[in-house]
């Protein structure tokens, strides 16, 4: 149901207001490059601050934009079960394709608690569930039996693993249904991901190179792993580079070099810092789109 490269796409500011000419742009970028999707209200789409008429407003927009090209899974967790079922509720009425919905973060449930949570959002959603485990972000791991108790849910369809545990992956991949997608949430890691078994990457550096990222892992599922290895490691440094501060701050100052929106962030984020990282990373970058990886 879930494969290949979905973008979690920023959420452009200006002036402290959702720039959404910039964000129309993006989108329209996306959809030429043959991303597979797109996930707005992310973590890279600064969804903590977003207002609950933000955070409903823009998937509602991007919605009408892609407009059935592309797949738009929405964002709609919350550490309230409550809130989430909401989201979850209002992005399925406005015509998304899935949702994805996040580990309970400063909660920090216990393993039933997660699973009821979950299962809460399952019931209300029309729509196919990708679960979301990222512990660096939310301080708790839902655990592969834990994912495997929920798999068996007919709505929840896959998830978004960002442990950068492998050998935890394959558990879960080997604890669910065939059917059960698993894709990567870390960049640097899609190609060992894929080859455990995993359909493709929910990713932050598709925002800036999406077209070398659709590549990448249609490369790579057609079974050319040399032609797919080579812009991998074309790529790498960008993936490790994107990341030199917290998420999305890098991807955010490197769109607003290539002209895609302004390097606006919103507290508690700030831009990124200069000295000799972020000076790399715009070496590496610019040096990327000169040799036509776009």
């Amino acid at each position: 149901m879930f494969q290949g490269v979905y973008t979690a796409v920023i959420t452009p500011f200006r002036q402290g207001k959702i720039d959404y000419d910039s964000y129309f742009k993006i989108l329209e970028n996306q959809i030429r490059s043959g991303v597979a999707g797109v996930v707005p209200c992310g973590t890279t789409g600064e969804s903590p601050t977003l207002s609950y008429e933000e955070h409903k407003e823009l998937i509602q927009k991007t919605v009408q934009v892609v407009a059935g090209k592309i797949q738009v899974i929405a964002g709609t967790g919350s550490n309230s079960t409550k809130e989430a079922i909401e989201l979850t509720e209002s992005a399925c009425a406005d015509g998304v394709d899935g949702i994805l919905t996040v580990n309970p973060y400063y909660n920090k449930p216990t393993q039933e608690g997660m699973y009821r949570h979950f299962t809460e959002i399952a019931n209300v959603s029309s729509k196919p569930v990708m679960l979301y485990n990222i512990p660096g972000r939310t301080n708790v791991n839902l655990l592969p039996e834990t994912v495997a108790r929920l798999a068996a849910h007919p709505k929840i369809a896959a998830i978004k693993e960002a442990t950068g545990d492998l050998g935890q992956m394959a558990k879960v991949i080997a604890a669910t249904p065939p059917d059960f997608d698993l894709l990567s949430g870390d960049d640097n890691l899609t190609l060992p991901v894929l080859s455990i078994g995993g359909k493709g990457v929910v990713s932050v550096v598709s925002n800036l190179f999406p077209r070398a990222c659709v590549d990448m892992v249609s490369l790579y599922l057609r079974g050319d792993l040399e032609a797919s290895k080579k812009i991998y490691y074309k790529l790498l440094p960008v993936f490790i580079s994107a990341f030199i501060e917290t998420n999305p701050i890098p991807i955010k100052a490197a769109m607003s070099w290539f002209g895609y929106c302004e390097n606006e962030l919103r507290l508690p984020m700030t831009a990124l810092s200069e000295g000799s990282p972020a000076d790399a990373f715009k070496k590496t970058v610019f040096q990327l789109k000169e040799e036509g990886i776009v």
